[in-house]
């Protein structure tokens, strides 16, 4: 039972990393901001920067509450 649960970490690990790829890949590469003159690609690139960076901290958070869980349940036995 306690080699299974390292085996799910990197199964979501590997699906978080292709569905986060495919993610900004489809929707945010299509985000275009219009409207501020000349500012237009900086704007654009700093909201798909942000939206990157906050999809990165939430993968990295929902893999370490997956980590916490299996090494609790590691000690537990």
């Amino acid at each position: 039972m306690k080699g299974t649960q390292i085996f799910f970490y990197i199964f979501v690990m590997w699906v978080l990393i292709i569905a986060g790829g495919g993610l900004v890949v489809s929707i945010i590469a299509h985000i275009s901001i219009q409207g501020f003159g000349k500012l237009d690609n900086l704007i654009d690139s700093i909201v798909k920067a942000g939206i990157a960076l906050i999809l990165v901290v939430i993968w990295i958070l929902i893999m370490s509450k997956i980590k916490n869980w299996i090494f609790h349940k590691q000690i537990s036995y």
